[in-house]
Parts: structure tokens; C-alpha cells; sequence
């Protein structure tokens, strides 16, 4: 059989060279019609079809479930968030006791799995979530710290700042802050940055070296700095991604918000520099391109993407960056991913640096031959989850232009139920921006935010000057007394003001409820100037889990709605029009959605909120009801409204 293979003919050879071509072809077409952020989410929940790797508590887990948190929170798909609960779920007990979490090892790897931990609270409202995010924060607390403040990166490395411990804790510390109201600690939070950038950042490339000895005591620091030797890729990648990720939670009025995206601008700047001009990604060792043993290095290009692309989104980062980014991404794609032909995953990611550190026994050196003798492998953890968050990144620009620099505002004033939260305080909730759980709009939010629009609340009554920044503003669910004792009303004054805001080219959202449930005779004389009335019903009323009593089919040439075909809605209020306005949506003759034209406005009404996360993050409803298309599709519809004069 060898001599038969030996003595193929040449003509025989080109056949089977390009049946294997079209085949890897077809392969390849079938395996990325899906988003590539989905494709490596396959992988990582085959792969590690139990939860992650080992059996301990650590980062490795950490930063995969941030990219499947990402993957969640864009396709609203069930399959993502049971992952990432299940995986929390095999160490959090009932009490809130993580199990083989040691607070006394004082590491700041430990902190990165707690950010899973607050989203699932937020979601869940679990107590036992809360519990041990609690534990991870008290560790914060009681870490030990240079004399400037800045946090050890472990117990057993005394003095020792590191560029990883800056991703893995302070996005965790900043999101914990912002959510239970210690907003003290945000000066804590930013000086962790500062120091961090005046002790390792080069004034010669901007670069920030991997390690800083205080004591400037270990073998592997500058006995005069008390710097580690090497500008390690990953290392300034993981400083990136919590610079961008902090600043999230970092409120917009904090005197040292204006040092962190100083930092930021300068860290963007400095790796961009070094950016590999022919493959768009970066060197396991930065600035030594080309040299002995170097390599392009994964993980590292994916969080440098995900530092540049989200900055532009968030606009922390000029425009010019996001070229950058996008240049970055192509390289990692033709570089480092791979379609698995042997059909056990559905991409693989190469190139990926395996565990690197300083110090320790055996001793790590920091030197160039440590860092580039560390080899690359596949499907490393660090590569997996940077791949998932930086596809997420470059796919979440798809729409950004439509709506780039407007604002959507959700009024908080007319609808402002107040509930303690588990710290005793007082907060909004009920369709809420901020507000992950059932009753929240958080992905709503987060759908605004894909076509551009910054999402603000409004908590004091409308009126010229306050609108005039909203392109959209968003009216949901009114007070009634039963709900908020104090009760405020649309009254005159408010319909002058968003009236005029319409007619110069608002667009204005209004999502009702049904009878009983919320206010109808002063929000009908808002709507009677667009020949809009909400009639005091309920209709499709669902028993228990028979949602089909709550469906609505969609007609295919439905204008607003372009790609849900089924919906659900429970519980509503009917609409009665009359010109300018029209019905959009009719089931069984009674109106459902209506919109007008006004002035240069436009105006879209609803009997329910319909758009909360109960019904959009696909935890609830099976998969034939589209509501969280029915969201994108109107988020859509809507930035095709907005006129350019506001």
C-alpha cells in the first residue's frame, strides 16, 4: 500500500491538494457563521464541560467566565449564564463559605472569580452570593500593602506590586463599591493605578515593566528601581483591562477620574507603538520584536484589543485607536485561531503563554530567556477568556455609529418605587438601567449601548433644559399610590416640555402597564397630543408557564420589527389611535404598539415594559419567543429616528 501511495501521479496529488483545500473551505464557512465570541464559548464549555480546570479556587476560572458573561450578556442565551452559575455553584456553599478559598494567602488572584459572584447576586439575589463576595472584599481589606497603600500582589511576595494584580482585583473592588455604596473606596481603587504607573511605567517607551520590589530586595528586581527587567505582554495586558474595566464603575465626578484616563491614554499610546506592523499583534516580549526566541504571543493581543476596542466604545479613548484594535483582531485571527477539523471543539486559540510570575521556588528570574522559554500552548485559560472578551468587543462595534454620541434617558421621576437594598439603603428599582435582576433593563441598557447611545437616568421632573441632551427618552410604568406613596404625576408643565422636545426631534418611548398596575389619566393626556390613548385593560393573561397565552405573532413585513417573529407579552394595556398616529402591532384587533410622527419627533407607545430582563435574558422563556430580538430590533428602529437637530 506504501508503493501504491509512493507512485501516485502527479495529476492524482493536485486532486487530493484541492479536494482537501475546498474541504478545509467548506469547514471553515460552516464553523464561523457564528460570532467568533460564541465559537470559543463552545470550546471553553466543551473543554471544561464541568466548570474549569483544577480543583481550587483561582483566576484561571476567573477570566473565562468573564468572557462567557460577555457572550451572555450580547445573545441573551440561557446555556452561558448556567455555565457560569453552575461553575460558581461547585465552591460557594449556602452559607456564603467559598470552598478552598484561604484569605490567609493573601492573594489578589483570588479576588478576580468574585466579579462571577456579583453578577450572580446581582441577578439572583441570592444572599449567599453576597455572603461570600463579602469574604473576597474583607481579604481587600485586611491585605497587606506597601507604605503608599498599594496592595501586595501575594502574601508570599512582600512588597511587590504586579501589573496582574491590577486586573484582579480592583475591577472586582470598584464593581463592589459602586453596588453596595462604599464610594469612599474609589480613592483606594485609583491609587492603586497611580502607584502602579509611577513606580513601573518607562519614560523612555511608556511600557510598564511586569514587577515592582518596594524593598527593591528580590534577585529578580534593579537593585535602584527595584523593577523587574522585562515589559511582559500579558502583564501590561491585564493592567489594561482593569484600567478600562475600573473605570466603568468609577463615577463620572471622582477628582482622580481625570489621572486614570490620563493613564489609560498613555498606556493606549505605548502599546500601539509597539504593535506588530506586519501581523497586527504583539510580542511576547514587547519591545524586543524579532529577537532570539520572541514570539507572537495570544493572550496578550486579545487583552490589548479589548483595552483599545472598549475605550473607543466607552469613550475613554480617542477614535484613532479603534483602528488599531480592529488591525489587532485580523492578526489574531489569521495568527492564533484555528478551525478544529477533528470536530471535538469548534476553534482552538495557539499561541497562548502558560503560567509565567517572579520569583518563587523554583525561582523565576524575570529574565528574557524565563519569559520567552516559556513556550506557547493551546487553549490556555488566559488566551480562551481574553479571545472571548475581545471578539465581543470588535463585535459589539457592528453598530456603533447609528446612534454614537446621543443619549437615551429612562425617567426615574413618574416611576421611582424605592426598596431597601441588603445594606439597609434605600434604591430605585423597577426597570431600572442598573437593575440586573427580573424587574431590571440591564440588557435593554446594554442594547442602547451597541448602537452608541450612553444610557443616563433622569430622577427630576422634565423640562426644556434637562431634555435637550436626551435624543431618546424612555417613560415606563408610571407610580400609582400603591406602589410609591409619594406618587408624582404628569402634569402640565411636563407635557409642554416633552411636547416641544418631540416636535424639534426626540424620540420618545413609552412603555405603560396594564390597568392596576399603573397610572393611565395623566400619561393618556401626555399621549392624547400624539392621538394615543392607553385603554384600561389587561389582556393576555398567562397561568403559571402556559406562555403561549401571552404570545404575539409578528407579521413579516412589520417595519419596526425585522427579525422577531413571536413575542411575549403578558398582562398589557391596549392602545386606541387616532392621526398622527398608527398601529404597528394589532393582535386579534385589539393595537399593541403604536407610533406618530410629530413635528420632527417620533413617538412610540406600548402597554407594558416588556423589555425587563424576566423576559430578554433567556433564563424564562423558551427560545421560540424573540424578545430579546424584539429589543435589538427596536433599539434599531429607534436610531433610524433620531434627527440629527435636537
Amino acid at each position: 500500500m506504501g508503493r501504491i501511495i509512493h507512485k501516485m501521479s502527479a495529476t492524482m496529488k493536485k486532486i487530493l491538494f484541492v479536494f482537501t483545500f475546498l474541504f478545509s473551505g467548506l469547514l471553515l464557512y460552516a464553523q464561523t457563521e457564528k460570532p467568533w465570541s460564541q465559537q470559543m464559548a463552545a470550546t471553553a464549555m466543551h473543554l471544561w464541560k464541568d466548570s474549569l480546570p483544577g480543583h481550587n479556587w483561582s483566576y484561571d476560572q476567573g477570566i473565562v467566565l468573564q468572557g462567557l458573561q460577555s457572550v451572555w450578556q450580547q445573545t441573551a442565551n440561557n446555556e452561558y449564564f448556567t455555565y457560569i452559575q453552575h461553575a460558581m455553584d461547585r465552591y460557594v456553599s449556602a452559607d456564603g463559605s467559598i470552598r478552598t478559598y484561604k484569605a490567609d494567602d493573601y492573594t489578589l488572584d483570588n479576588i478576580l472569580p468574585g466579579r462571577s459572584l456579583l453578577m450572580l447576586y446581582k441577578v439572583l439575589n441570592n444572599e449567599k452570593y453576597y455572603k461570600a463576595t463579602t469574604l473576597l472584599r474583607k481579604q481587600l481589606s485586611e491585605h497587606p500593602r506597601i507604605p503608599e497603600g498599594g496592595f501586595w500582589h501575594k502574601k508570599r511576595y512582600p512588597n511587590q506590586m504586579w501589573l496582574d494584580g491590577l486586573y484582579m482585583a480592583e475591577p472586582f473592588y470598584a464593581e463592589y463599591a459602586a453596588t453596595f455604596h462604599e464610594n469612599a473606596d474609589f480613592d483606594d481603587i485609583a491609587n492603586q493605578f497611580i502607584l502602579m504607573e509611577k513606580y513601573a511605567r518607562d519614560p523612555k517607551t511608556g511600557l510598564l515593566y511586569h514587577g515592582w520590589d518596594q524593598s527593591k530586595k528580590e534577585r529578580w528586581a534593579n537593585p535602584q528601581t527595584g523593577l523587574s527587567a522585562i515589559f511582559w505582554g500579558r502583564a501590561d495586558g491585564w493592567f489594561g483591562m482593569g484600567l478600562v474595566d475600573m473605570l466603568d464603575q468609577l463615577p463620572a465626578n471622582h477628582p482622580k477620574r481625570a489621572a486614570i484616563l490620563a493613564i489609560l491614554n498613555r498606556f493606549a499610546a505605548a502599546i500601539t507603538t509597539y504593535q506588530d506592523k506586519k501581523t497586527g499583534v504583539w510580542y511576547q516580549v514587547l519591545d524586543k520584536a524579532g529577537q532570539k526566541d520572541n514570539y507572537l504571543e495570544s493572550s496578550a493581543s486579545c487583552m490589548f484589543v479589548y483595552t483599545l476596542a472598549k475605550g473607543v466604545r466607552a469613550g475613554y479613548l480617542p477614535q484613532r485607536y479603534l483602528a488599531v484594535a480592529q488591525k489587532a483582531y485580523k492578526g489574531i485571527i489569521k495568527q492564533f485561531i484555528e478551525i478544529d477539523a477533528s470536530g471535538q471543539t469548534n476553534i482552538n486559540i495557539k499561541g497562548v503563554c502558560g503560567a509565567v510570575g517572579l520569583g518563587g521556588n523554583p525561582y523565576r528570574d524575570g529574565s528574557y530567556q524565563y519569559y520567552t522559554g516559556e513556550r506557547p500552548v493551546v487553549n490556555e485559560t488566559k488566551g480562551v477568556g481574553a479571545f472571548m472578551l475581545a471578539s465581543m468587543e470588535i463585535e459589539r462595534l457592528a453598530h456603533l455609529e447609528a446612534g454614537k454620541g446621543k443619549t437615551v434617558l429612562l425617567d426615574s421621576y413618574f416611576n421611582d418605587e424605592r426598596k431597601p437594598d441588603i445594606t439597609g439603603k434605600a434604591i430605585p428599582f423597577h426597570y431600572k438601567w442598573e437593575e440586573w435582576d427580573n424587574n431590571g433593563f440591564s440588557l435593554f441598557g446594554h442594547i442602547f449601548n451597541n448602537y452608541g447611545l450612553h444610557t443616563e437616568t433622569l430622577y427630576q421632573a422634565p423640562d426644556a433644559a434637562n431634555l435637550k441632551k436626551a435624543a431618546v427618552y424612555v417613560i415606563v410604568d408610571p407610580d400609582i399610590p400603591k406602589e410609591n406613596p409619594q406618587a408624582k404625576y404628569i402634569g402640565e408643565p411636563h407635557i409642554k416640555a416633552i411636547t416641544a422636545w418631540v416636535k424639534n426631534g426626540g424620540v420618545l418611548l413609552v412603555l405603560n402597564n396594564d390597568t392596576g398596575n399603573a397610572e393611565f389619566k395623566n400619561l393618556n393626556k401626555l399621549m392624547a397630543k400624539f392621538g394615543i390613548s392607553f385603554n384600561e385593560n389587561s389582556i393576555n393573561r398567562v397561568v403559571g408557564r402556559q406562555f403561549e397565552q401571552g404570545a404575539i405573532d409578528i407579521p413579516a413585513d412589520n417595519i419596526i420589527f425585522k427579525t422577531a417573529k413571536k413575542i411575549y407579552i403578558k398582562e398589557l394595556s391596549t392602545l386606541q389611535v387616532t392621526a398622527p398616529a398608527v398601529a404597528q402591532l394589532t393582535n386579534k384587533n385589539d393595537v399593541i404598539i403604536a407610533t406618530a410622527k410629530y413635528g420632527k419627533g417620533t413617538v412610540f407607545a406600548v402597554g407594558d415594559p416588556w423589555f425587563y430582563n424576566e423576559y430578554t435574558d433567556g433564563r424564562k422563556l423558551p427560545p421560540q419567543y424573540e424578545n430579546f430580538n424584539a429589543a435589538n430590533d427596536l433599539v434599531r428602529w429607534v436610531t433610524q429616528q433620531i434627527t440629527t437637530k435636537q
